[in-house]
């Protein structure tokens, strides 16, 4: 068995401030000696990687099979039909899931994990995350933070998403750091640094003067924006192409702000038609790629639904045609109201906080709404501008707003390795499954909340928390 990370401790899920500290001073020392960006990554890989106690390794082997593991809890939640096994157990033998069930089989050579009164589950999956951004004014950090340094702390962030059980995620955008969401994927591929297994965007595409250009900057100074401009059709096409040759593994459009609510009336502009969309969606399906969505509210949601697209993210405001279309072609909706509920009690302004306050409200009545037309729904936080390893709030504030615990966590779980591409793979406790695997205290169904107490993380086999 290997064990990387491993804790008992909620406030040990973090690296140390020192060794943070320690990260960011060599990072200055290699760059002023000019030896790039190949060496800050190596530095970072040789810091936060832990070796393995004992067992397995990533490395294919002749011989024995892997040593098996059981899991014992006192219950195990299918997410699938809701039902609960007291006791639970699992079989894990390599990265696989062997068995599951209330008692299953004990090889002789197994190790037997006893995780007392938890309930076992599948590893999370956040569909909308930015592991590229941290706490603190955000069009600053990506204009002050070096994108090497920014690589440093996204591998922090993915460590601390990993250890709070999210096993699986979905980058959506370096804001601003290109295609730097490759190297950190990559490395965690290859076992170099702990995180979740990875889908990424890459810089996410934008139109000039759009949602996520530099605009309040003096415009001599020639701030970057922080996403790939695309302007038209063919320059989608071209903004697409580029990204999928840097390693991303979907697309990322902005396709509504800014934003505005006067006088309790929301309005968002598009950004790109439907028919510029459709250009997109069937560029990247050409070689396999789906498109996903930053769309607010109408029209954009709407243009984005009948494109095709596999997400609208945030979604605040989808009409009765749109939600149809959504739930005819199974288009999901990412709902991320924790970066809602954080930017309104962490305001720049009162203006903002209130603003914001009535964003949050409007989206919770929507949400009601979207709930009722059966629209399909996948678990995104927006983590990021709030901090890693906390975002499992977002199921919490599902249920407050009306979901059911059950559907919410299969908004995390088996709609999230649908969204993600991972389905029959992930985001469920089968035999054949990867073996992701988290343990909670208590049952989630009755209280959803212990989502954010996560006690135990194995994902692929490993156990990184215990």
């Amino acid at each position: 068995m290997k064990v990387i990370g491993t804790t008992s401790e909620p406030s040990a899920t973090r690296l140390p401030l020192i060794l943070h500290r320690v990260l960011l001073s060599r990072v200055n020392m290699i760059t002023h000696r000019g030896l790039g960006t190949l060496a800050i990554f190596a530095l970072c890989c040789t810091l936060f990687f832990v070796p393995p106690i004992h067992g397995q390794t990533n490395e294919p082997k002749s011989g024995p099979p892997p040593r098996a593991i059981v899991l014992h809890a006192a219950r195990l939640l299918d997410v699938e039909t809701g039902r609960t096994l007291t006791p639970g157990e699992i079989l894990v033998r390599g990265d696989l899931i062997v068995e599951v069930g209330s008692l299953v089989t004990h090889p002789h050579e197994s190790e037997f994990i006893d995780l007392g009164d938890t309930t076992l589950l599948p590893g999370l999956i956040d569909a909308h995350v930015h592991l590229f951004l941290h706490p603190g004014a955000e069009d600053l950090q990506t204009v002050q933070e070096s994108v090497p340094q920014r690589t440093i702390l996204a591998s922090l962030a993915a460590r601390d998403d990993l250890l709070a059980g999210f096993t699986a995620e979905r980058d959506m955008g370096t804001e601003g750091a290109g295609s730097a969401d490759t190297a950190v994927r990559n490395a965690i591929n290859d076992g170099l640094l702990p995180g979740p297994r990875l889908r990424i965007s890459g810089n996410a595409i934008d139109i000039l003067g759009g949602h996520e250009d530099a605009i309040g900057y003096n415009p001599a100074q020639h701030v970057l924006s922080n996403a790939t401009y695309a302007n038209n059709a063919e320059e989608l096409v071209t903004a697409i192409r580029g990204q999928l040759k840097e390693g991303a593994d979907f697309i990322k459009i902005y396709e509504t702000g800014p934003d505005k609510i006067v006088d309790g009336h929301f309005s968002t502009p598009y950004q790109y038609t439907e028919e510029e969309l459709t250009v997109a969606v069937h560029e990247a399906a050409r070689t396999g790629h789906r498109v996903a969505v930053h769309a607010m509210g109408e029209p954009g949601t709407l243009y984005a639904a009948r494109a095709g697209v596999a997400s609208i993210d945030h979604a605040l405001q989808l009409s009765d045609e749109t939600m149809r279309i959504m739930r005819e072609k199974q288009i999901f909706a990412v709902p991320t109201f924790t970066i809602f509920e954080y930017f309104a009690a962490h305001p720049n302004t009162p203006a903002q906080g209130a603003r914001d306050s009535q964003l949050l409200d409007l989206h919770a009545q929507e949400f009601k709404k979207q709930l009722a037309a059966n629209v399909p729904f996948a678990m995104g936080s927006d983590v990021g501008p709030f901090p890693h390893g906390t975002q499992a709030r977002e199921f919490v504030l599902m249920v407050k707003f009306g979901m059911s615990p059950l559907a919410a966590l299969q908004s995390g779980t088996l709609n999230g390795a649908k969204l993600i591409g991972w389905q029959n793979q992930i985001g469920v406790l089968k035999p054949g499954y990867d073996a992701d695997i988290i343990a909670v205290p208590g049952n989630p169904l009755q209280d959803i909340s212990v989502l954010q107490k996560v006690s135990f993380v194995m994902k692929n086999g490993v156990i990184y928390r215990k």
